[in-house]
């Protein structure tokens, strides 16, 4: 017999519904919604009435499943099936996408195995140092069945030699399925789109945009808002640190203020605050936002708790020596700050040398720190994304199989007892 998260999740992708419509269609509350899908075992699960479930029950099979390519060409337009920036995105399309990342955890957590992308080949072109998104997106790809060619910096590609990026691009396009670039310019990424007609992912330009992240970032807020049995609509989150370099919380800015009610606190050094027209875009949106220079000021009874690195590679001598060592969270500023229940990110890598004015290690056993489950969320979304751009996302479901390796319940010896594969 199926349990009840199932069976509503179930429902809803059968309905073709985001969450609040499917709320609104049961005539409930989001709330009562959000703690009908909890995990039997946490303490905010609700069970649904009788009268709701028989709604639920009765519900018909209700429209076909979306052609191939429809979300696709509902953010990226006809011949150009990119994703660049989150302001591609409606509230619909975002929680869309995000359904599909949900489809994709059996494969992300080693039970299941699909091929839909076998013989598709990636371009994983990094023109700056990565370690996570490289490795994640080409993992992401692989989980697909697609296979990865990487290029790490400007000193192995024909860049060096004076090569365009217009002839660069379309000289990969020949030889691959998809591409994904990260480059140190604000601009470049929408520029190597430009000349070809594959799907091209903004892997991070300069100070620009990080949109996977960003999309990775909230499904990880969402998960742990389902855990915690709270919604985003309302949420009040803290970014901290670096908020004029850190394009991580440039775009997760944005895709929050599809949502209603935030309240956003900005804490950051002076000269390092969160650029003014995203401050303001923010406000005109609807949301509160507060900017404050003092972990003290913006942390206190926060949901979220969105730390960032210094961006030395973007910053002058200068303003690093300005930056403030009062800026270091560890145990000590949650316990007295923060809530039991506030979820910590980051988006890595930080700082973990003693003293480091960063997100402290001394937080690893917390289970309030949420990082490497963000991390972690990084393959579903991603496998989400490739899936959507490049068509296959409706084929996914029919083609899985159990996966045959042994795989260890849980990743890490740290890890939460709730953050488990198994």
């Amino acid at each position: 017999m199926k349990d009840q998260q199932s069976t509503l999740r179930e429902t809803m992708k059968r309905q073709g519904l985001t969450r609040d419509a499917f709320a609104e269609h049961l005539g409930v509350s989001r709330r009562a919604l959000d703690s009908w899908l909890l995990p039997a075992t946490s303490g905010e699960f609700r069970r649904m009435p009788g009268v709701v479930a028989k709604l639920v029950g009765g519900m018909p099979a209700g429209t076909e499943p979306r052609a191939a390519g429809e979300l696709r060409l509902r953010f990226t337009r006809k011949g150009k099936p990119h994703l660049l920036s989150v302001d591609q995105f409606d509230r619909d399309t975002v929680e869309e996408l995000l359904q599909v990342a949900e489809a994709m955890e059996p494969i992300a957590r080693r039970r299941k195995v699909t091929r839909v992308l076998e013989g598709a080949v990636l371009a994983n072109l990094f023109f700056e140092p990565s370690t996570r998104t490289r490795v994640s997106f080409g993992a992401a790809f692989c989980r697909l069945g697609g296979s990865v060619c990487d290029t790490t910096g400007f000193t192995f590609s024909s860049m060096v030699k004076g090569e365009s990026i217009a002839d660069t691009s379309r000289v990969v396009s020949g030889y691959v399925d998809a591409i994904v670039v990260r480059h140190p310019d604000k601009g470049s990424v929408a520029e190597f789109a430009r000349h070809t007609h594959l799907p091209v992912i903004n892997g991070g330009d300069g100070t620009g945009e990080h949109p996977t992240q960003a999309l990775l970032d909230l499904y990880t807020i969402r998960r742990e808002f389902e855990r915690l049995g709270k919604t985003i609509d309302g949420a009040t989150v803290a970014m901290v640190g670096d908020l004029r370099h850190g394009r991580t919380v440039h775009s997760l800015i944005r895709l929050l203020s599809l949502f209603k009610r935030i309240n956003f606190r900005l804490v950051a050094p002076r000269s390092l605050e969160m650029p003014p027209e995203l401050v303001e875009a923010a406000k005109a949106a609807g949301h509160k936002v507060v900017q404050v220079a003092t972990l003290a000021e913006g942390l206190r009874d926060v949901d979220v708790l969105y730390a960032t690195r210094i961006q030395k590679e973007r910053m002058s001598g200068e303003a690093l020596e300005a930056y403030p060592a009062d800026f270091r969270i560890d145990r000590r500023v949650l316990g007295s700050l923060c809530r039991p229940d506030t979820v910590v990110m980051h988006p890595l890598p930080r700082d973990g040398t003693p003293g480091a004015n960063d997100l402290s290690t001394d937080l690893d056993a917390d289970p309030r720190l949420a990082i490497f489950r963000q991390t972690d969320n990084g393959i579903p979304v991603r496998m989400a994304i490739f899936a959507v751009l490049l068509g296959v996302e409706h084929l996914v479901a029919r083609d899985l199989r159990d996966a045959p390796w042994i795989a260890p319940a849980r990743l890490g010896p740290g890890d939460a007892p709730f953050h488990r594969l198994a």
